[in-house]
């Protein structure tokens, strides 16, 4: 294989795995965010989806994200009437973000990062290794 290709691949995967991490930081940091009005809706989990893509000048095949979207579902609710975003009968939706899927989402999102860095810096090595020969 072409050593910019593996590169440009790499490079690739690093980017759609960095939109990835940074839709987690999003998740969690909105994992409390309710509605602001009574029974309004609260922030919606976002989700990346990922597809492959040709890379038409080098013929290669990468990684790239498809779309950022929502997740489905209900909003979980609990009881407190207090709360500005109560609806009339005292409850409250919240966030349909569970923090224990986002740490795993950002766990693997971390390996697969690592490991495209690892490649590309191997790769570079051999670049580098390459033109020492030459010299």
């Amino acid at each position: 294989m072409d050593l910019d290709k593996a590169l440009r691949i790499s490079a690739a995967g690093m980017a759609a795995q960095s939109t990835r991490l940074r839709v987690v930081a999003e998740n969690l940091a909105n994992r409390d965010s309710t509605g602001e009005s009574p029974g309004a809706d609260p922030y919606r989990r976002r989700t990346v989806s990922f597809a492959d893509r040709l890379d038409r000048e080098t013929g290669t095949r990468a990684v790239a994200v498809n779309r950022i979207g929502q997740a489905p579902g209900e909003f979980p609710r609990h009881y407190d009437p207090s709360h500005p975003a109560a609806d009339p009968t005292g409850y409250v939706k919240t966030p349909n973000v569970d923090s224990l899927i986002e740490v795993m989402d950002m766990r693997e999102a971390q390996r697969s990062y690592s490991a495209n860095l690892s490649v590309l810096e191997t790769t570079r090595g051999m670049l580098t290794r390459a033109i020492e020969a030459l010299r």
